[in-house]
């Protein structure tokens, strides 16, 4: 296994950071429906009719910009600036929703009035509902506009004719106090300040984003890596890896069970097909083959050309190694067979699949440089496995399996009664590279 490319893990990061995005977001958009709909019967009860009509329609508008919102992002012509857009609309509605006076009330207040009730608050409402979508960016442009729009509609207040921002009255503390109470006084400092605090909530809320974008991208490529173990070793030794901080920083040597298949026939069938077709064989077969490792609870250690090396036992030992192994290889033959029979005539008929496991001692461990890593399963049980698997030609059999393997298999008292039928015991044969000669079985 090596190490992935820094370009590919924060290219999938950030895809996997996106389907996150968008989900938020329209979890945001379900709360912000819901708490529309909820606002809508509370206005019926407060406002005086038919002045719950203007604010219904106003609520309409707020849920299509939310739900536009969501659309644009998930859609593949949306641009990034949209959303900016969006937040700006929002901003620029809730704006004119608080300050443009209702024009279907039975009864005339001054607008400026409004500024007493403390409707500001709602604009940290909208802020809030921007965190939802992992963007520092969005949330700072969410309180520039909120800030811009609402500065923009306090100058219209201001413009008024009857407005009242500074005291008129130079006669003493009664008089100002006079001026502070008219209906159309506006208190112009704490306006500032709201939009001062409303831009430092803003800047915190962005820093939170920003700190949580990063665990979230973090969270992500450890997702990515432990799916990336899944591709090579059976569920629970994923877990087992992915919750150790560095599993391979030391060799171990135990014994363990190797496994070598090899398509034979494939390079003179890969000359009558093309690349796709011959891509297609291939992967095909990879993923039938490696569904079988991962059901016996194998490691699978690398593909080769039209074959795959595989272990049981690696990265640890367990009670059944032995016995996995011999089980797959026998699944392993079938499954190929019934795949190969399933093909259309020509497409695989050709084809036949070789096997060599043996079990033995190995050193397991990382090699390679910093820069580039790869786990590696070595010494003489890796060379007599695939040896076996090469030896299977000469013997005109599908596999072949050691007699350590079968004893070991054996030793572990495991129900392989299916499995040894299947199995007819040859003797002892050459192995190339080696004085001693190898008892095996054969299927």
């Amino acid at each position: 296994m090596h190490n992935s490319n820094g370009d590919t893990d924060v290219a999938d990061s950030q895809h996997s950071l996106r389907s996150e995005e968008l989900a938020a977001q329209k979890t945001a958009m379900i709360g912000r429906t819901i708490a529309l709909c909820l606002i809508a019967p509370l206005s019926t009860y407060m406002v005086p009719w038919p002045g719950p009509l203007f604010t219904y329609v106003l609520l309409v508008v707020f849920a299509v910009l939310g739900w536009g919102a969501w659309f644009v992002a998930k859609s593949d012509w949306g641009r990034p600036w949209h959303q900016y857009a969006f937040v700006s609309l929002d901003a620029i509605l809730l704006t004119f929703t608080i300050l443009y006076p209702n024009p279907l009330l039975p009864f005339d207040s001054p607008p400026q009035l409004i500024f007493r009730f403390g409707v500001f608050p709602f604009f940290f409402v909208l802020l809030a509902g921007l965190t939802y979508v992992y963007k520092p960016s969005l949330v700072l442009w969410g309180g520039f506009s909120a800030a811009l729009s609402w500065s923009l509609g306090l100058i219209w207040i201001l413009m008024l004719p009857d407005t009242i921002w500074m005291p008129q009255s130079p006669d003493g503390v009664d008089s100002i106090l006079d001026d502070l109470a008219q209906p159309t006084f506006v208190d112009v400092s704490a306006r500032i300040q709201e939009m001062v605090v409303l831009l430092i909530v803003a800047g915190l809320l962005a820093l939170a984003v920003k700190r949580s974008r990063t665990v979230a991208l973090r969270q992500a490529r450890l997702g990515r890596e432990r799916e990336n173990l899944g591709r090579y070793f059976s569920r629970s030794t994923a877990k087992m890896l992915a919750e150790r901080a560095e599993p391979f920083s030391q060799p171990s040597e135990h014994h363990c069970a190797v496994l070598f298949a090899d398509l034979v026939a494939f390079t003179s069938w890969s000359e009558k097909h093309n690349s796709q077709e011959t891509i297609a064989l291939l992967r095909s077969v990879h993923g039938l083959l490696a569904e079988v490792v991962f059901r016996h609870n194998g490691t699978l250690d690398k593909f080769i050309g039209d074959g795959l090396m595989a272990t049981f036992g690696t990265p640890e030992p367990t009670q059944t190694d032995a016995s996995n192994a011999l089980a797959a290889m026998v699944e392993m033959h079938q499954a190929f067979e019934e795949w190969r029979v399933s093909r259309a005539p020509g497409q695989g008929a050709t084809l036949s699949l070789a096997i060599g496991v043996h079990y033995g001692p190995v050193v397991i461990g990382n090699i390679g440089s910093k820069t580039r890593l790869e786990f590696a399963v070595l010494g003489d049980t890796v060379n007599v496995a695939s040896r076996l698997e090469g030896a299977t030609r000469a013997l005109g059999c599908h596999c072949l399996a050691s007699a350590a393997l079968v004893d070991a298999a054996a030793a572990e008292q495991a129900h392989l009664d299916a499995v040894r039928s299947a199995l007819t015991y040859h003797g002892a044969i050459p192995v190339r590279g080696r004085d001693a000669h190898i008892e095996v079985y054969k299927i």
